[in-house]
């Protein structure tokens, strides 16, 4: 079973992203921030990690950055689910390490196909 790591800190969009990928089978792990899910990743690596890039604390760029400099997990897919959608907001993504971008709010018609891409 495919198996994504949600790195995010709003409950909400935890449990939309959540219910949306379940309903297709794929199972969510979910991190609160950005600290906890690196260890998660480290402790039981998954498949994809979608990461929000505006978190308190570690921010998303950083714990991208972190990931890619740790060899054990750097080859993780990594995609920005995030609200930054101005200019430049998606260089940054790429430039630290995501291997794609999804912009906030979601498409939840278009969603889990999104994802799916960068599964395979």
């Amino acid at each position: 079973m495919t198996r994504i790591l949600y790195i995010e800190d709003d409950n909400n969009n935890r449990m939309l992203v959540r219910r949306i990928l379940m309903s297709e089978g794929i199972m969510v792990e979910e991190a609160g921030n950005a600290v906890t899910g690196i260890q998660m990743a480290m402790d039981n690596p998954p498949d994809l990690i979608l990461m929000d890039m505006s978190m308190p604390g570690m921010d998303g760029l950083t714990a991208t950055t972190k990931i890619r400099n740790t060899p054990e997990i750097a080859d993780i897919p990594i995609v920005a689910l995030t609200a930054n959608v101005m200019e430049g907001d998606k260089e940054r993504s790429l430039n630290a390490g995501c291997d794609g971008y999804i912009g906030k709010p979601i498409d939840v018609d278009t969603f889990v196909e999104q994802v799916i891409q960068f599964l395979r």
